[in-house]
């Protein structure tokens, strides 16, 4: 279920606008293959938004970024992380330990602190999630022997010292950033507006290119969430987006718009991939994405279900229950397939 090592990138620094900075800091991951954190001037030293993920290299790599903007980690005044998944928070604790600065986060947070503190238990549940949505029994007892000795990404679980939630302001040289609320990608979510020069820290809620991904058995329906957020965001009417990953983009509305199109055709192809028949979850990753690669098979069973489980309450699909214990739950429609949430 490994792939071969791939070469590891190095950290960058971009002035984007004055007083902007991207860093683009490396991640392990196929297909992600770095994140950004977003360093902002304030008074003589930065804000920064997001943190990127921890390994043994991450330290240096973050020192690498700063150094190319004329910075130190020591110059960081404050942490703020629009989510709490390991690439946006996993060094935050060393960071803020080492800078003497605090850390801003929004509250909903447990669905990161909460596994990283147990994560034989947080690991038990995703085995059990995956069991009962059908994968089988061999490649999940070697994908649970892999996550055990994979690197979490989180260096420590450290609390906020300031929840981010609306009413909230950030300050930098280059205005206040307020708070936004756009749970879906994470029940932590949030976007950060500044509404004078009409810039957007999007974190992952809007990327460069459409990569959905949601957090699933958090909240009762990420999707919809997500797509409420969507809604956020659009009244905000951005001008440049500073994203989570990749360069920063200026047509926001056509990135909404492409977000809204995205979920919409992957629901119309769940749906016609269930068809007259009863499958599992995990029989539908490979009907709903091309080229399922063994090694990003976790995400994409989370999508389906994410998926799945929001046209179950909108009454689309229904959940069979299994008739005995050890069998995985499936599923069918529950509406003719011409009609469509």
């Amino acid at each position: 279920m490994t792939e071969p090592q791939r070469k590891r990138e190095q950290a960058r620094a971009d002035r984007v606008l004055p007083g902007i900075w991207r860093l683009r800091l490396p991640l392990p991951w196929p297909g992600v293959p770095h994140c950004n954190a977003w360093a902002i001037r304030s008074g003589a030293g930065i804000v920064l938004f997001d943190t990127g993920i921890f390994d043994e290299q991450a330290i240096g790599q973050m020192e690498s970024a700063l150094g190319q903007a004329g910075f130190k980690i020591e110059d960081i005044k404050l942490v703020v992380c629009t989510h709490a998944h390991s690439d946006h928070y996993g060094m935050a604790a060393p960071i803020v330990q080492r800078a003497g600065c605090e850390l801003w986060m929004h509250p909903n947070h447990t669905h990161m602190t909460s596994p990283a503190s147990d994560p034989e238990r947080a690991l038990e549940r995703r085995i059990e999630v995956a069991a009962q949505s059908g994968v089988p029994l061999e490649p999940l007892e070697q994908w649970a022997e892999e996550r055990r000795d994979q690197n979490p990404g989180i260096a420590e679980v450290i609390k906020p010292d300031r929840e981010l939630v609306p009413g909230v302001e950030v300050e930098t040289d280059l205005g206040s950033w307020s708070v936004h609320e756009t749970p879906g990608h994470a029940p932590s979510h949030v976007v950060l507006f500044q509404p004078d020069r009409r810039l957007l820290i999007s974190g992952d809620h809007l990327l460069g290119r459409v990569s959905l991904y949601f957090d699933f058995g958090y909240t009762r329906d990420p999707v919809a969430e997500f797509i409420s957020s969507l809604n956020t965001v659009e009244l905000l009417d951005a001008r440049l987006c500073l994203p989570g990953h990749g360069r920063p983009f200026t047509d926001v509305q056509a990135h909404i718009e492409a977000n809204r199109a995205e979920i919409e055709r992957r629901l119309t192809r769940l749906q016609d991939a269930i068809g007259d028949g009863e499958p599992t979850a995990f029989d539908l990753v490979p009907e709903l994405f091309d080229n399922a690669s063994v090694a990003i098979i976790g995400w994409l069973l989370t999508l389906v279900l994410c998926f799945l489980t929001h046209l179950e309450l909108t009454g689309a699909v229904e959940r069979i229950k299994p008739e005995s214990e050890g069998q995985p739950e499936r599923w069918r429609l529950s509406a003719p397939m011409a009609v469509r949430p």
